[in-house]
């Protein structure tokens, strides 16, 4: 993910693209995309399961989670690169990591207890380190750490076992890889690393990393790259990479965090702590919104790895809200957590996921395989909709009377959700009046059922 400490790096300027526009020739460096894709019968349908989990678990777990954000407040992960420290010393972190507390069964039912229908999990992030038993690489968790188990495989079983979708978190930065050079915006200067190296060597130990993920593991959700905003001249040889997954695995679905519109050979577009659309990191694309499956990812504090000292944590309020809006935009909230050192789950995150969860049991209807409604997400709230019936969600509205523009069909029945009692409206020339009293107001969410 991106730093939000060094966002200056990395907030470039974007351009935005319009919704019509062909990719005919679209390059990243000196090579293209994967031009003429066709995504196979499996990915449509993986894709239309995806548009309907619209909830997930992102877990961001390496070796950062040992140094928990070093007493700061920033992104923890972030921590190899904002404390420059070389990789002699980082090197050394593999060797106190054993979190003999992991519990995979533990971790998977919590994700279902949530609400949650996937997983998304860093099998490398940028300080180059494994999440799994890799064999064009040692720096992986089973050959440098006393813990010596595959924690990819080991959750990948329990996910089987219980039926959630695990996909892999790839970050194509690395601050360890002596091949990555030229050096692009981070990792400069402090790793140790000779200013020297094979940019196609790197490209190769990347793709046969991801061959190891995508032919070693069973049948995967996907593929979710980060990391490409740290060189935007690099020549990456996507075409090469995006067939490579898709041979491997034709129904793996592909997505970059790389803050653009996205490129052929991608099957979702994603978000980073933005709704579709809108860029208050200041690094998302605000252009136009593709019609692949959408996803935001956000925190539910300030960080995506353990930070000790990061106790902002987002109310359930809020995130709660954060999925309706997203739900309402069509796309799905990938919401993170960081375990601890020892493979627990934050108490406070367990907690807030267990609230969500309840809240999804009781609502879940008007979430879980919805598209967007026909009231864009506003201030006051947002609108889904499942074949005939649109859900209003008035999340923050003061008045009684609530004026939503015109609606596509006329209206046969409102009714509030809860207890299907009739909800009172006047259809104008201009547009829709539903009439909400304060006494059917919900602290977090007030859904009306309208049939048209």
């Amino acid at each position: 993910m991106q730093d939000s400490q060094s966002s200056k790096l990395k907030s470039m300027n974007v351009k935005k693209v319009l919704a019509g526009l062909l990719f005919s020739s679209l390059l990243i460096g000196n090579v293209s995309a994967q031009q003429g894709y066709q995504p196979s019968e499996k990915n449509l349908q993986n894709r239309e399961w995806f548009q309907n989990a619209k909830f997930g678990l992102f877990i961001h777990w390496g070796m950062y989670c040992q140094l928990a954000g070093g007493g700061n407040q920033g992104i923890a992960e972030w921590i190899m690169n904002d404390r420059k420290i070389p990789i002699k010393q980082y090197e050394k972190l593999p060797g106190f990591f054993n979190p003999v507390s992991f519990n995979p069964a533990e971790w998977v039912s919590m994700v279902k207890k949530a609400g949650m229908k996937y997983i998304t999990i860093t099998s490398k992030h940028h300080e180059g380190f494994a999440m799994y038993d890799s064999k064009v690489s040692d720096y992986n968790v089973v050959k440098r750490t006393p813990y010596g188990k595959d924690i990819i495989k080991m959750l990948k079983d329990e996910c089987d076992k219980q039926g959630i979708k695990l996909f892999f978190y790839y970050s194509q930065l690395d601050w360890h890889h002596p091949d990555y050079f030229p050096r692009g915006n981070t990792g400069q200067g402090f790793t140790g690393r000779p200013e020297k190296g094979d940019w196609n060597k790197y490209i190769d130990y990347m793709n046969a990393q991801l061959t190891e993920l995508l032919t070693n593991y069973g049948e995967v959700g996907g593929i979710w790259f980060d990391g490409m905003w740290d060189k935007w001249d690099a020549p990456w040889r996507l075409d090469e990479t995006y067939a490579l997954i898709h041979k491997l695995q034709p129904g793996a679905m592909i997505g970059s965090n790389h803050h653009k519109f996205p490129f052929p050979g991608e099957d979702f577009q994603m978000y980073e702590r933005d709704l579709p659309g809108e860029n208050s990191m200041g690094f998302n694309h605000t252009g136009a919104v593709s019609d692949l499956p959408l996803e935001m990812c956000e925190t539910m504090n300030g960080s995506w790895g353990f930070n000790l000292v990061d106790t902002g944590y987002k109310s359930t309020k809020q995130l709660l809200q954060t999925l309706i809006k997203a739900s309402g935009y069509g796309a799905n909230l990938l919401l993170n957590t960081g375990p601890m050192p020892s493979g627990k789950i934050q108490p406070e995150n367990v907690d807030t996921l267990m609230v969500v969860g309840k809240w999804l049991d009781k609502y879940g209807e008007t979430i879980y395989g919805t598209r967007k409604g026909p009231v864009k997400p506003t201030t006051w709230g947002a609108s889904t909709q499942k074949g005939s019936i649109t859900y209003l969600h008035v999340l923050n509205y003061g008045d009684e009377n609530l004026f939503v523009g015109k609606l596509p069909k006329k209206i046969k029945s409102a009714k509030f959700y809860d207890d299907k009692t009739p909800v009172k409206f006047k259809e104008t020339e201009y547009g829709v009046i539903l009439n909400i009293p304060a006494s059917k107001k919900k602290s977090i969410d007030t859904i009306l059922e309208i049939e048209m």
